[in-house]
């Protein structure tokens, strides 16, 4: 065999590997012909963030869904649920793996041990409830919780609930009660003496009224709930 006929290992090893930074899409709207679309997960973002899922239109190009990635499993949350709450988050945390900073399973009923889970955090939270009834809802707050001697957060924030289909209920411009919490409670939303989510200090008794922040459902079957499980997660 002639000198030089095959790659040497360092040849080998010195071949550029494909970047990690890329997704590909499979683009197929029935009005023109297949094709593959090559980009970076940097684009796919400013995509999602430039358009509302919501407003899709027939013959425009849309993105692949992809479900978050959770560093710990949800005792709560189906795949279902996930996907429909990664849609709605807003365009700075889509895209960001999901941690578990507190569960009810794991560190007990206690407003005080999740006051001190996200103490150390400056990023946006997801609460999700599970109550008696086996329904599942819950708050996006821009801000984590802590307590506080006033309502704090922004117009981000919001609540939804997936009973029986899932709805996020967004900031109605009426007031900027979003988020306040004490050592005998954590509430999202109010006016007018109603909470949007209201939750006591162990964790077990809750109520959910509609209220001027959001225009609300009530998020559980009826106003006042018992928590079966809770949980608080994070985007890093």
């Amino acid at each position: 065999m002639a000198a030089g006929s095959h790659s040497s290992p360092a040849a080998t090893m010195s071949r550029p590997r494909k970047p990690l930074n890329i997704r590909i899409l499979y683009i197929a709207n029935g009005l023109q012909e297949s094709y593959v679309q090559i980009i970076t997960v940097e684009e796919a973002k400013r995509r999602k963030s430039t358009c509302s899922y919501d407003d899709e239109k027939e013959g425009e190009e849309t993105l692949e869904d992809f479900l978050p990635d959770l560093k710990q499993k949800s005792n709560l949350l189906e795949d279902t649920h996930i996907e429909k709450l990664a849609h709605r988050l807003p365009a700075r945390v889509q895209g960001y793996p999901w941690h578990l900073v507190y569960s009810t399973h794991q560190h007990g009923t206690s407003l005080k041990t999740l006051y001190r889970n996200v103490c150390s955090i400056d990023r946006p939270v997801l609460l999700v409830v599970k109550d008696m009834d086996n329904q599942v809802f819950g708050a996006y707050a821009t801000h984590p919780f802590r307590i506080s001697d006033h309502y704090y957060g922004t117009g981000e924030t919001f609540l939804f609930t997936f009973n029986p289909d899932f709805k996020a209920f967004k900031w109605s411009g009426e007031n900027s009660y979003f988020i306040n919490g004490d050592t005998t409670s954590l509430e999202l939303g109010g006016g007018g003496g109603r909470s949007g989510l209201w939750l006591d200090c162990d964790l077990y008794h809750g109520r959910s009224n509609p209220c001027a922040t959001f225009n609300n459902d009530i998020l559980s079957k009826k106003e006042d709930f018992i928590v079966q499980d809770l949980e608080v997660w994070t985007f890093d």
